[in-house]
């Protein structure tokens, strides 16, 4: 019987086509590390952070984005406890842990004594999928949030961030608006404005040629209940399938029922399971 050689190491710029290959296995679930990955080309000045990737016999099997976000990549059992040790030993403090759900726990049952309380586990988020137009139909109100609409934008994703995440965004200085804007300028941000104010709205976040992810989807409080979301979010799978990705994808909390019902009438669909830990 062969002996498993097993090794890890932060990748680098030549192992880039190795790194693509393992992210393949599952580019819907990989989509986020993906999208860094063809942001960075694995470039540490980029990166701001490492992927780690675990070999066995010389072969890349798993790998872990470590960065402010820790996001496991097809993360076998011994990787994750790799991954693990590794995290502690580099004294990393991420700002959560988020993706696949098996994977995530494990890894967060081996780093809560030292990197706990989480702020927010969220261990059970339902991870949807849409790969055609909705079933139902959109509503033509939806458009892209053109740039110099920021200044009505910015306070609906302030709230939005502070009821979703239970943090201030404001409070690590000019970061969170400088990402509203980017989204805008690159046209991954989509909502309704009415009489100056955002009914509204939610952002592509993460970009690969196979898929695009949902994120930041927002209902003025006073409008919730009427239905608004899942017309909107047709329009939104619509357009972001004609000029973004194929396939839209996003995940939501197991105990976000109004979301969750939402989406399933726009037409997504439960592919998966993730879990996220905030810290």
């Amino acid at each position: 019987m062969l002996q498993t050689s097993a090794t890890m190491r932060p990748l680098g710029p030549e192992d880039l086509s190795d790194l693509l290959a393992l992210i393949r296995r599952d580019p819907l679930i990989n989509l986020f590390v993906r999208s860094r990955v063809d942001a960075t080309r694995l470039n540490p000045r980029w990166l701001g952070g490492q992927v780690l990737g675990y070999f066995e016999n010389g072969e890349l099997v798993s790998a872990c984005h470590a960065g402010a976000n820790i996001v496991p990549v097809e993360a076998t059992e011994p990787a994750v406890a790799a991954f693990a040790d590794r995290l502690l030993r580099d004294r990393v403090r991420p700002a959560s842990i988020v993706g696949p759900q098996v994977p995530v726990l494990d890894l967060w049952n081996r780093v809560a004594a030292d990197w706990g309380p989480a702020r927010s586990p969220r261990l059970d988020q339902p991870f949807m999928t849409i790969a055609t137009d909705s079933p139902i139909e959109g509503d033509p109100r939806v458009r892209r949030i053109m740039i110099d609409e920021i200044d009505t934008l910015y306070p609906a994703s302030v709230a939005m961030f502070t009821e979703e995440v239970g943090v201030d965004p404001e409070a690590g200085g000019g970061g969170y608006r400088a990402r509203v804007t980017q989204l805008v300028a690159q046209g991954w941000s989509f909502g309704i404005i009415e009489d100056g104010s955002v009914l509204f709205k939610a952002e592509v976040g993460a970009v690969s040629p196979e898929a695009c992810q949902l994120q930041g989807v927002y209902v003025r409080p006073d409008r919730r209940g009427e239905g608004v979301a899942a017309a909107a979010l047709a329009s939104v799978v619509q357009e972001a399938r004609r000029s973004i990705a194929p396939v839209v994808t996003l995940f939501v909390n197991d105990h976000n029922t109004a979301a969750r019902r939402a989406y399933e009438r726009a037409g997504f669909e439960q592919t998966a399971t993730f879990a996220s830990v905030l810290l």
